[in-house]
């Protein structure tokens, strides 16, 4: 397909970078020629699935060892981004929702039929749920975050990048054995340990890593619903072990297997009024939080209270994970030029939340999801290392099973929560029915409840999935300074979907279907009205009511009657029985220049993909619950360079990039509306420099810009707070009986513009044996949409975030002591992501970013 350029592309970004390629270029040529010594660092990746030098690799890549991220304090991947630009990680709703995204592409956790658009790997293993990357970071001996598609290599390709994380492997020779203890406040205490052990010298060593992590919430529970009390929401309750075997008989094979398994156990997530609807709106609409305190409940007043960081809620929510594998690698070295590599895999992820989700301490209603994934992985192949040729070839095969069980249950005060919002308009229809049925002695049935307590719109999702892909992938140098890179990949996704839904009352019959909105409502009760007059006139009169006039009555006469008309939530719906099969080639084509060996200017074109779906939530009939593969193509042109004799490197990359049928899920409070976007494109930049000015100083930079918008999303969610509040409709509604908006040329959720963080650090001896280093970070994020609808209400405006550590190394104890702060001014800010309260129109909440956190940190290797 021809590339072209989109109107909204900076040419001016593309400008700088080329002109940056050639003037440092050129002002370097003399210094490179003698080589001066540098104490700018090597680093090592393996983002070609071989051991290479960062700067000699055409791929924009960010690496940390596990010694820096040990030093940083980096526990988790939402702490990685700090450092990484481009990246996003987040988490919502539940301790198992998480969210990753590299230059704008991601994909939200909220839905089980979503795959991940950024691919996650922990020792070449894939992990198809995101959520089972949350926990902590332990005993890790690299993480490489590649940005730009991942269509050649890795083992489910995928449009936007990868995570590739790579612990540390049992050893004979010791001395990586490690004693961690961290404490701070909200009562935070991490534990890891880890040691190797030699079992038969050279051939056959164990390696055992273990941690747990304990800390108090972060948000006060009050009101009057569950228990309450300070740092109950948002804690962490977390551990976790793993156990590796390293089986070499020769110089020839290596076998390492390994075994994890990690457990989460928290009260997440809290997500207080950001906007209260207290309020009776333009169009004369009753806001839920004015009918609040006459159902028990807490009413928040949002704006600037946001941040007291107090939630009320009915009970508190439960979020529960277990995550397991085991994986085998085998390495044999076929001769000087050939090694055999196999990577075998099986995992296991659990997970259960229970959550009240109207987010109120009024007994309302509320979640469960308890979900089952287990996947098999299979990836085989032969790399090639000569003089001036390397090559991969090989087959993946990957099979996953899906169980998802998920209610949606009322609860006691949720009948009067619906009758509130029907303002009245119906009281003197049921009143009448009431009268009739006292005068008959109930031969007449009375009103019965519209929405009672017990009720659960359940549905239950399985999903069989295969993939099977062969790829290969050739560097060949074209002369001494030119490289070619090019990779193709053949993949076959075959999945088979099953979502069965039901509606069952606390006694285990189905919901009525009656009304199917609120305008047939309206409809039927005037119908009775008219009946009920009736009926009067005729017991007046002494005669019996007709037929006709009783069954009008009787949808009011039902449990559960108003159920329907509700939203797509607790309405009807089929069930979903699919077969989806689709297959897609990909690739890479880079050519690469390394004038010298400080210098790589690179171009590169790459394509990603990742396979269709079924949405497992309840969504309107409007929407199509099949969602297509999201496909997405992208140039990068790049430059790592080095200027050792300024101590300085700077690697920059341009990329232009376009997803065509975006996977995008919005919840409108009523469901998520999970469905292909149409064309999605981004231009962007990104520049990382480190430079060294004095002996014992170090500056280090990192910038993304990332211009993300729809190009075309038709079909789009609508505002919902904005225009309840206003009375404004959202202007891309094209006619106003749509219930879909056209969000062409807007942003999407969570993403900023501009990312920045800027690091110095600043060593020195304290005395012998005694080597220390103060380091600050400062970050910027300029604001976010928090939503697909780009509702006004849904915006953060830009927050600057100040971290800070002091560390020391103890030489004769081989130990190190850190004192670290994290958001030290205490900066408060929405975490990338709101959403309009459900069945509360015109209510927002939102999820609270961490607070100002200190601690100290405690390592003692032997």
């Amino acid at each position: 397909m021809k590339q072209q350029l989109p109107k909204n592309f900076k040419p001016k970004a593309l400008a700088a970078l080329i002109g940056l390629t050639f003037t440092l270029n050129h002002a370097s040529t003399i210094a490179q020629e003698a080589e001066p010594e540098t104490a700018l660092e090597t680093i090592t990746v393996t983002a070609q699935k071989r051991t290479q030098n960062l700067q000699e690799v055409p791929v924009s890549v960010t690496a940390f060892t596990g010694d820096e991220m040990a030093e940083a304090v980096i526990k988790d991947m939402y702490d990685l981004q700090t450092n990484v630009p481009g990246l996003g990680a987040f988490q919502s709703q539940s301790a198992t929702n998480s969210s990753f995204s590299i230059r704008g592409v991601g994909t939200s956790s909220q839905n089980f039929g979503l795959e991940s658009s950024v691919g996650l790997y922990v020792d070449g293993v894939y992990r198809a749920r995101q959520n089972s990357m949350i926990n902590n970071l332990v005993d890790v001996a690299a993480v490489e975050v590649l940005r730009g598609p991942q269509g050649t290599l890795f083992g489910k390709n995928t449009p936007s990048g990868a995570i590739l994380v790579s612990t540390v492997a049992p050893s004979h020779d010791g001395g990586d054995s490690f004693v961690e203890a961290t404490v701070g406040n909200y009562g935070l205490l991490n534990l890891s340990g880890a040691t190797s052990i030699s079992a038969i010298e050279d051939v056959l060593a164990f390696r055992v890593t273990a941690f747990g992590s304990q800390r108090d919430g972060t948000i006060d529970s009050v009101g009057n619903g569950s228990e309450t009390g300070k740092n109950l929401l948002n804690d962490r309750n977390r551990w976790g072990a793993r156990v590796q075997a390293l089986y070499t008989p020769n110089d020839d094979v290596s076998v390492r297997i390994i075994a994890d398994y990690a457990d989460i156990d928290e009260i997440c997530c809290g997500a207080p009024v950001q906007l209260s609807n207290a309020a009776i709106n333009p169009d004369g609409e009753i806001g839920s939080d004015l009918a609040l305190p006459l159902l028990g409940g807490t009413v928040f007043a949002g704006g600037d209270a946001f941040y007291d960081r107090e939630v009320a809620v009915s009970f508190l929510p439960e979020s529960t994970m277990t995550d397991k594998g085991l994986s085998a690698e085998v390495d044999w070295e076929l001769d000087e030029n050939y090694t055999l590599v196999s990577i075998s895999a099986y995992r296991n992820f659990e997970s259960f939340d229970n959550i009240d989700t109207d987010f109120t301490d009024a007994n309302l209603f509320g979640t469960y999801n308890d979900s089952k994934q287990s996947s098999f992985s299979q990836e085989i192949r032969i790399d090639y290392t000569g003089d001036n040729l390397n090559y991969i070839l090989g087959a993946y095969y990957f099979t996953q099973d899906l169980d998802l069980d998920y209610s949606l249950y009322t609860d006691t005060f949720f009948n009067e929560f619906y009758m509130s919002s029907l303002g009245g308009a119906l009281d003197d229809l049921f009143a009448g029915i009431n009268a009739i049925s006292a005068a008959t002695g109930g031969a007449v049935a009375p009103v019965a409840d519209a929405a009672p307590a017990g009720t659960g719109f359940d549905h239950q999702a399985k999903q069989k999935h295969e993939s099977y892909a062969v790829f290969g992938q050739f560097d060949y140098e074209l002369s001494d300074t030119l490289t070619l890179t090019a990779g193709l990949r053949y993949t076959d996704e075959t999945k088979d979907l099953a979502t069965i839904f039901s509606e069952n009352l606390a006694d285990g019959s189905q919901s009525p279907e009656f009304f199917n909105s609120t305008t047939e409502l309206i409809i039927g009760a005037g119908a009775a009205g008219v009946a009920a007059g009736n009926i009067g006139a005729a017991l007046a009169g002494g005669q019996a009511p007709s037929a006709e006039d009783l069954a009008a009555l009787l949808p009011f006469q039902t449990a559960g009657w108003g159920f329907q008309s509700l939203g797509a939530t607790t309405a009807s719906r089929s069930d979903i029985i699919e077969t989806i099969e689709d297959d897609q080639i990909t690739g890479s084509l880079k050519l690469s220049w390394q004038p010298s060996r400080g210098t790589l200017v690179y171009g590169s074109y790459g394509t990603g993909y990742k396979s269709g779906g079924t949405n497992t939530d309840r969504i309107a009939d409007g929407f199509d619950p099949l969602f297509d593969a999201e496909t997405s193509e992208s140039l990068e042109i790049g430059i790592k360079k080095d200027f050792p004799e300024n101590n300085l490197r700077v690697n920059a990359a341009a990329h232009y990039t376009t997803v065509e049928d975006f996977q995008a899920n919005t919840f409108t409070g009523n469901g998520f509306n999970l469905q292909n976007a149409g064309d999605y494109e981004i231009s962007g930049f990104e520049v990382e420099a480190t430079w060294l000015p004095i002996e014992d100083l170090e500056v280090n930079l990192a910038y993304a810009f990332v211009d993300a918008e729809y190009k075309t999303f038709e079909g789009g969610n609508c505002w919902v707070a904005y225009t309840w509040h206003t009375g404004i409709d959202d202007p891309g509604r094209q006619n106003e009986d749509d219930q879909f908006c056209d969000r062409s040329g807007d942003r999407p959720g969570g993403e900023p513009k501009h990312y920045a963080v800027v690091s110095v650090k600043k060593d020195f001896e304290i005395s012998d044996g005694i080597y220390a280093y103060v380091q600050g970070d400062f970050s910027h994020t300029s604001d976010i949409v928090l939503d697909g609808s780009n509702d006004p209400y849904a915006v953060q405006d830009a927050y600057n975030v100040v971290n800070f550590r002091f560390f020391m190394n103890f030489e004769e104890y081989d130990m190190d002591l850190i004192a670290w702060g994290r958001n030290v001014l205490d900066e408060e800010y929405i975490n990338r992501t709101n959403f309009n309260a459900p069945l509360q129109e015109g209510k927002l909440n939102a999820y609270m970013s961490e607070p100002a956190t200190f601690g100290v940190t405690v390592k003692k290797r032997f």
